[in-house]
């Protein structure tokens, strides 16, 4: 088919189209982006700065995708915005660069960032990731894979979401929230394992079983976190997901969400 560019968009010279690329109307196409093949902007897209996005995505109307980050330290040069293939990113969606030169801000592939959502300067959100609308990352801020963040969420900078986890509406995060963990509220408490995610992805019953002893361990216990972690690694199957999960909380900075 080629690419198709309607009359009243602007592709800038030196802009990069793959095969079989849809540009809609009124869309604005920067001189240092690259489209995947497939990719379809459907009309008043705003595509710019050194943004790259994978082939098949899908930009709906009025989302600014790779414009220069909000940070205050920005001072110039070639920050970039990595788009894997297959992600939809719906109306009014804003994903920035990062803020120094060589730095990126990355999205994984088939993810699903719903209308007005943000993700910010030097985020790193993984494969299969969904936002539900309005849900705000800061900067610095990690998705792991397979993460589910409900409607206006906010997620503080530099604050970690483990991987299959799921965040509830309207929930504020400041803390990291462990992988396979289901939390929600404001301050955010963490409920225990995502059992419908678990599910989704084929963990098996006994993992699950393994996960809720870990989440009691943790959470129930009046343990540190350090004995927590030791007596998890002396009494459960080491599973992958059981040691993905100590090395978690293990590795946290900020220390996790209780």
């Amino acid at each position: 088919m080629g690419v198709t560019i309607h009359p009243l968009a602007v592709v800038a010279p030196g802009a990069e189209l793959g095969e079989d690329v849809v540009v809609g109307p009124f869309c604005a196409v920067g001189p240092n982006v690259r489209l995947g093949d497939r990719t379809t902007l459907r009309s008043h897209v705003s595509v710019d700065g050194h943004a790259a996005l994978g082939a098949g995505c899908e930009v709906w109307p009025f989302a600014s995708v790779g414009g220069k980050t909000q940070d205050l330290k920005y001072k110039g040069g070639a920050p970039r915005l990595v788009v894997g293939e297959n992600t939809v990113i719906r109306e009014c969606a804003t994903l920035n660069c990062a803020t120094f030169d060589g730095g990126e801000t990355r999205v994984g592939s088939q993810c699903l960032i719903m209308a007005y959502c943000h993700v910010a300067h030097d985020c790193l959100v993984g494969d299969r990731v969904i936002m539900a609308n309005n849900a705000t990352l800061a900067g610095h801020v990690i998705i792991e894979d397979d993460a589910i963040l409900g409607g206006m969420t906010g997620i503080h900078q530099f604050v970690r979401i483990g991987r299959m986890s799921i965040l509830g509406g309207v929930t504020k995060a400041v803390k990291d929230v462990p992988p396979y963990m289901m939390a929600d509220g404001d301050p955010l408490k963490v409920y225990g394992p995502n059992k419908v995610g678990l599910e989704r992805h084929g963990v098996s019953p006994e993992t699950q079983g393994l996960l809720k002893q870990a989440y009691k361990i943790v959470f129930r216990m009046d343990l540190t976190t350090a004995k927590a972690l030791e007596r998890i690694e002396a009494e459960l199957a080491p599973a992958p997901e059981i040691r993905n999960f100590v090395a978690f909380i293990r590795q946290s900075e900020r220390g996790i969400s209780k």
